[in-house]
């Protein structure tokens, strides 16, 4: 009878527990609405168009040329946090009516009164059949007193 080499018994148990680890089960729901364009745009806070982010909740609407599909949202949500989303309605193919605006700590959809959280970007009045999207995020990083924010 052959003896197996314990090291080779660990390295091939070792393989087989990443691999298993490494699957994941959580499928990603694609958007059809809107696509992800690449971007990046710095924005100074120190500037007065955007001085209401130095406070938690107050959010921004940025229309720069190239950022999002229809601009972006941004809000301070503390501790230097910021998030950042797409400014077009997550429901909609773009259109006249599907540019978010802010009210509050929300932004509203007048194509049909979608209504999202703009701390989490959340759709808070969800439609019963289940088919809906929340905001699209865009990824920010502040380094002192500019804000990046990209996709």
């Amino acid at each position: 009878m052959q003896k197996l080499d314990p090291l080779k018994n660990i390295a091939i148990l070792l393989f087989l527990s990443v691999l298993i680890l490494g699957c994941s089960t959580q499928t990603s729901r694609r958007n059809p609405y809107l696509q992800e364009v690449n971007f990046s745009i710095e924005i100074n806070i120190n500037l007065p168009a955007y001085s209401p982010l130095k406070i938690i909740g107050n959010p921004v609407s940025v229309n720069t040329a190239g950022a999002g599909t229809q601009g972006i949202i941004i809000m301070n949500s503390g501790f230097d946090s910021f998030v950042a989303f797409e400014a077009s309605c997550a429901n909609h193919a773009p259109n006249s009516c599907s540019k978010l605006r802010i009210d509050g700590q929300n932004a509203l959809c007048s194509c049909d009164d979608y209504q999202y959280s703009l701390f989490t970007g959340q759709l808070l009045n969800a439609p019963t059949d289940g088919r809906s999207y929340d905001l699209l995020a865009y990824a920010t990083r502040l380094n002192g007193n500019v804000l990046q924010i990209f996709n």
